[in-house]
């Protein structure tokens, strides 16, 4: 992330704009310290609207239930993959 110093910054201010919508980070600095980043704009994600799904999704009986070939596989099927026996 190149540095840059405040006069140098206000000198070439085009310059460095043109970097930064090229994607580049630049780190402005007052007497060696950093003091300022220009970073590229982007837009802020949409805020989340609770409850926007209601009505949309519907969960269907049993889902919660358990399934059979999971129990099974569960209590009575290999306890390592085939091919991975110890």
């Amino acid at each position: 992330m190149p540095v840059t110093n405040v006069h140098e910054a206000k000198t070439h201010f085009s310059k460095l704009i043109a970097r930064v919508a090229d994607g580049e980070e630049i780190v402005i600095a007052k007497a060696g310290k950093p003091v300022a980043r220009l970073v590229p704009y982007s837009e802020a994600a949409p805020k989340r609207k609770p409850g926007a799904w209601k009505g949309k999704v519907k969960i269907l009986p049993g889902f919660y239930g358990p399934d059979k070939e999971l129990e099974e596989l569960f209590y009575s099927g290999p306890i390592f993959p085939p091919g991975r026996e110890p």
